[in-house]
């Protein structure tokens, strides 16, 4: 879908390009014309583009380029830079326990499911992949989640989250455990005080709750992790941002990985593709559905 420019009360641009919203509506109209080339979609990018706009800005001045069209110019000259635009386009919007719903009912219902599916094969693990898990508040939450109301009841099993992100440096960050006071703020103030330790005015997640959490870089759009596992998030990215032909090359791909039984999880307000892989509702109000296939008997 076009942006169009404001326009004047004769019909002709009320905007000209040197001006910030001129700006502005040059780089929509080059992300409009760039997203697909990468796989992504324009209507994703509509709450976030001006982050990436902003990043792009930078990005002219570094390569002294004076508007967006010629920023294209050089994207069509210089394959390379294709990668670093692909970088801008990473915008992570993370919170401890983001829609914390989700995860009381992973607590609750799905991974006691999962854990009861995993004796009944004769299994003493379960294993849990966080696709585009940023610096890690995803993962660490689901382990925590794990820990605080699951464990105590199945003590004869463990738990491991591969955690994966496009971006070196999120996952670098992910790894140092070190938070702002502010990404904690959906997380119930119990929990805040069991996981985590004062760092001056940040938080460090407890050794505790880094255990069993491995990072990796890995852009999901390639690769996929050699393994297979019980329970799949992928929340507000392939769904958000990817293109619907991608959406259901990639969705196939992830439910591959999925043990048949096991749960996916999307984001809230994402909705799976028709003609998407076979997957079925357990907790759909949440996001929550089960590989077709040898699903849990709780599962309804």
């Amino acid at each position: 879908m076009r942006l169009d420019p404001e326009m004047s009360k004769e019909g002709k641009p009320a905007v000209a390009s040197s001006t910030p919203l001129g700006r502005q509506h040059g780089c929509v109209e080059l992300l409009q014309w760039a997203l697909p080339k990468l796989a992504y979609a324009w209507p994703g990018f509509r709450r976030v583009h001006r982050q990436v706009c902003k990043r792009l800005g930078r990005r002219l001045r570094e390569l002294h380029l004076g508007d967006f069209a010629a920023y294209r110019r050089y994207l069509e000259n210089n394959p390379e830079e294709w990668r670093v635009l692909d970088g801008f386009c990473s915008i992570p919007i993370s919170r401890f326990g983001r829609d914390w719903r989700v995860f009381e009912c992973l607590g609750n219902d799905v991974l006691p499911g999962l854990a009861e599916a995993a004796l009944r094969r004769g299994t003493s693990r379960i294993e849990a992949w966080s696709i585009g898990c940023a610096r890690g508040e995803e993962p660490y939450t689901l382990n925590a989640v794990w820990q605080l109301m699951v464990a105590p009841s199945w003590p004869q099993l463990s738990f491991s989250v591969l955690a994966t992100d496009i971006n070196a440096a999120l996952i670098e960050g992910a790894r140092t455990g070190l938070f702002k006071l502010g990404s904690l703020r959906e997380l119930p103030s119990p929990w805040c005080d069991t996981m985590f330790e004062r760092v001056g005015d940040q938080r460090r997640i407890k050794q505790a709750f880094r255990e069993n959490v491995r990072f990796a870089l890995q852009d999901v759009r390639e690769v996929q992790p050699d393994a297979t596992f019980d329970l799949i998030l992928c929340r507000n990215v392939v769904l958000t941002y990817f293109d619907p032909e991608s959406q259901r090359r990639v969705l196939k791909r992830l439910v591959e990985r999925l043990r048949p039984g096991g749960a996916f999880v999307i984001g809230a307000r994402e909705h799976l593709p028709q003609n998407g892989p076979e997957l079925v509702p357990w907790r759909p109000e949440e996001g929550i559905y089960a590989r077709v296939s040898g699903r849990p008997e709780n599962l309804s």
